[in-house]
């Protein structure tokens, strides 16, 4: 049985990232073979894979790749904001953006399939996945992605690694250009929902309108109790419409008041420039995604009755 040093369990940590522990013991049972431990270590930080794809990935980070005059934002999750700064894990994101702007993968399992090779992991990106959820020790899923082709230019901007926005736009020369660009800036800033207020997804508008009502309400009843007369229908009804009129200005892209300048709309702004925009695309880094939140009291308590219990 060979011995197992400090500093082969060193060199090993440093070549996987796995925990000491579990260096020594594939170490041992590879009798000291580094290549052999590498090996063994692999096959378990496979099994790791498995056992974290339960665990929720609210963190993360957005890339976005362009490939001539096609384009790609990814949004892939990890479980804690300091996974989404590791070098590995960010240049795994860059490289799964750069597959669908060039590949144009269907979906999730199709993009997975994608042939990949980093840090000896691989040959797919399943595999490059699964090696570095070993490595990190955490969750790692691919969430979502969009290609972008087509007749139209595009425009992005990413906020740090939280926010990314991809707009496609028409225009031509160096005012277009700086438009779209200032468009994509806009909608991080701003979080419209949709281009105009035509658009605006018709749950929103009647979510908007019944609590309208129901403000309108509770103000009329409270200018009863305080001895005034009670709003009529007419009115109530008015204010109702206005409070919705208010919410589509302030959702709808082309209504709202342009960042770099308040003075006009988005709209205006574009006309100005020669440019139409006829679509954007906003990833948010865990946008809708129910992160755990850990009750450590509850967890404590918990474990002092399974003791009493044992």
């Amino acid at each position: 049985m060979a011995a197992i040093t400090a500093s082969m369990v060193g060199e090993l940590r440093a070549k996987t990232d796995a925990p000491m522990m579990e260096c020594k013991k594939a170490l041992t049972e590879a009798d000291g073979d580094m290549g052999r431990a590498e090996e063994i270590l692999r096959v378990k930080l496979g099994n790791k894979a498995g056992k974290a794809a339960s665990r929720i990935t609210a963190e993360g980070v957005i890339a976005i790749a362009t490939a001539g005059s096609a384009g790609a934002m990814i949004e892939i999750n990890c479980e804690t904001d300091f996974v989404s700064k590791n070098d590995s894990f960010l240049a795994f994101t860059k490289h799964c953006a750069d597959l669908v702007a060039t590949h144009n993968p269907a979906d999730v399992a199709a993009l997975s399939a994608l042939p990949l090779a980093q840090e000896s992991f691989g040959p797919t990106v399943e595999d490059v996945r699964k090696g570095l959820i070993g490595k990190i020790g955490e969750n790692v899923a691919i969430r979502r992605f969009k290609h972008f082709s087509g007749d139209t230019k595009l425009a992005t901007y990413l906020h740090g690694v939280r926010i990314g926005v991809v707009v496609q736009y028409t225009g031509e020369g160096d005012v277009a250009s700086t438009a779209g660009k200032d468009v994509a800036m806009h909608v991080a800033a701003m979080k419209p929902v949709s281009l105009s207020q035509a658009q605006v997804p018709a749950e929103l508008v009647e979510k908007e309108r019944r609590i309208a009502a129901e403000k309108a309400a509770e103000d009329s009843a409270a200018a009863v109790a305080a001895g005034k007369s009670a709003q009529s229908p007419e009115i109530v009804a008015k204010r109702v419409e206005g409070s919705v009129q208010k919410f589509l200005k302030e959702v709808s892209l082309f209504n709202q008041n342009f960042v770099k300048n308040d003075k006009q709309t988005v709209e205006e702004m574009l006309k100005s420039a020669h440019t139409e925009v006829a679509g954007f695309t906003m990833y948010i880094v865990g946008e809708g995604i129910e992160k755990k939140v850990d009750d450590f009291a509850a967890e404590v308590a918990a474990q002092v009755a399974a003791a009493k219990g044992g």
